[in-house]
């Protein structure tokens, strides 16, 4: 899910396609870990309509928050294993 959530952090916002064929997982897979992430706050899924409907994310304030303060945590404990 980090993959993911650092995917919606750089883009803020992508398609479902998108993201199976960037993180190169199985629709089901990608579906459950999307729910889960919705369920917690962190992205929200909605439909696009265009030539068809299509499933986008978004990452959300929480999600942002989240996500960076994860990135905080792991840069720490790099400098920790350089230092």
């Amino acid at each position: 899910m980090e993959a993911l959530m650092l995917y919606l952090l750089l883009r803020e916002k992508a398609l479902f396609k998108e993201l199976l064929d960037v993180l190169e997982v199985t629709p089901g897979n990608l579906d459950s870990h999307l729910k889960a992430l919705e369920r917690a706050g962190y992205v929200k899924l909605y439909k696009v309509f265009a030539d068809r409907p299509r499933t986008a994310v978004r990452i959300t304030g929480k999600g942002t928050e989240e996500t960076l303060r994860y990135l905080r945590v792991l840069r720490s404990v790099v400098e920790r294993l350089e230092g």
